[in-house]
């Protein structure tokens, strides 16, 4: 009896750290135990460090986990940003996906979410008291922000933000260059191109890392998992 009881305790606290478990068809991006398939990497140009060889690549990406860990953590089952640092960026490259994940922020944070390291779907304050509604965060987050003034996605379709404290949902489909957001389960962005910040008019990388921004103010993050297509 003793040792089934036992055995009974391992297999339960083996349960407990299974790790997320992700819709069908999905794979988790982040495996709640630790930073395990992410590095850092700020806002830079995909056609550039892409090209390094190798070897300076992954001295890279080496020399940006000193940063990682000293801005993000993990809570439970939440990666955690101090609102400052590098972004978490996923060590593997994915073109076509669908994304999802759950967020939480503070009063005036900033924050975003990278497609093939190309900035962004946006993630902020859509309150007056965060200061940037003459930015357009009026009209909430889940928009393709970098996108040219007046050009589709790049204001959210609804303000569909849920109040400080609580969790956020995106689903992000990303197809060629077009790209679909649900926040909250209301449809943000349908199907708009997303542009090239950092060549204008030209295409969007084939495949690149997901990167999840910091910028200013605590956020957290949860289920996060996605579907390549």
């Amino acid at each position: 009896m003793k040792r089934l009881s036992l055995l009974t305790f391992i297999a339960g606290m083996s349960y407990l750290h299974a790790g997320p478990k992700a819709p069908e068809g999905f794979k988790p991006l982040f495996n709640e135990k630790n930073l395990t398939g992410w590095w850092g990497l700020g806002t830079e140009d995909p056609a550039k460090w892409q090209a390094l060889p190798a070897d300076k690549l992954a001295a890279k990406k080496k020399k940006s986990l000193a940063d990682i860990n000293k801005h993000w953590s993990i809570e439970g089952n939440e990666l955690v940003n101090d609102g400052k640092g590098l972004y978490l960026t996923t060590d593997k490259d994915y073109k076509d996906f669908v994304l999802l994940l759950d967020y939480k922020t503070v009063a005036k944070a900033d924050s975003g979410i990278y497609l093939r390291a190309v900035p962004q779907v946006q993630i902020w304050d859509s309150t007056k008291e965060g200061g940037k509604w003459k930015l357009g965060a009026d009209k909430g987050s889940g928009g393709l922000w970098n996108n040219k003034k007046g050009s589709r996605g790049k204001d959210p379709l609804v303000l569909a933000d849920k109040p400080f404290g609580e969790w956020n949902s995106m689903k992000i489909q990303m197809l060629g260059d077009i790209v679909t957001v649900h926040l909250n389960d209301k449809v943000v962005v349908d199907k708009a191109p997303m542009q090239n910040y950092f060549n204008k008019g030209g295409s969007l990388p084939a495949a690149g890392p997901i990167q999840l921004q910091t910028h200013g103010g605590e956020i957290r993050w949860r289920n996060i998992f996605i579907k390549e297509l």
